[in-house]
């Protein structure tokens, strides 16, 4: 069994944080970017929460491919609700999920629809599990398996995959490598996390499979 190994004292992740990453193909050709951020909030209730929003860009001259997601999240990493907005060429379509009480809301708001399923007490969407697993590996720990909702519920767990030096841009880098196992109703896929063995485990690289290849968002310094 292989075990995380603590670089540093833990700190609690930044809140106000923003991340720009270079999306490229695993040659190299570059298709666009996008920017992670997290930012404080309060709930309805004045409580603490956190905001965290994806941007990605890789539009190519006459098809546009713009995709948004926005989470907000309990200071513990319970999410409150997730939206998606995806821009593909003349494809448009926009989501939202509310969280509360074990229970979850998906609309779809353009062309209706609605459907409502249970969650754990502690339900994870995929931009706040990204940041609960940082926050876990800052702590010396693997995150265990637990849905993840993206639309639909999938089943995400990590295995450890050892301290690795790779490049970030023309740098080298220490990183902590993740490996994640996704399992939804109608596909499955593994996907390459690497985090910065710093207080913040800053991801640098993320690598995840297409049917057109394996794209990364590598970070811009």
């Amino acid at each position: 069994m292989k075990y995380l190994i603590l670089c540093c004292v833990a700190l609690p992740l930044a809140a106000q944080e923003s991340l720009r990453y270079s999306i490229n193909w695993a040659s190299g050709l570059s298709l666009g970017e996008a920017t992670l951020s997290s930012s404080p909030a309060k709930t309805p209730e004045g409580q603490p929460a956190l905001n965290f929003e994806l941007r990605m860009d890789a539009s190519i001259p006459g098809f546009a491919v713009l995709d948004e997601f926005k989470s907000l999240a309990s200071s513990n990493y319970c999410s409150m609700e997730f939206n998606k907005s995806l821009t593909h060429g003349k494809r448009k379509s926009k989501e939202k999920i509310e969280f509360a009480k074990g229970e979850a809301t998906r609309k779809t708001l353009e062309g209706g629809g609605k459907t409502t399923f249970s969650t754990p007490a502690c339900p994870k969407d995929a931009l706040t599990f990204l940041q609960y697993a940082r926050q876990q590996v800052a702590l010396g720990k693997v995150p265990s398996s637990e849905p993840v909702f993206f639309g639909a519920s999938y089943q995400v767990r990590f295995d450890y995959g050892g301290e690795q030096k790779i490049k970030v841009g023309d740098a080298p880098a220490q990183a902590d490598r993740l490996i994640g196992f996704v399992k939804g109703p109608k596909s499955e896929f593994t996907f390459e996390l690497y985090l910065a063995r710093d207080p913040q485990r800053t991801p640098l690289l993320i690598k995840v499979p297409f049917t057109l290849g394996t794209f990364s968002m590598e970070l811009v310094r």
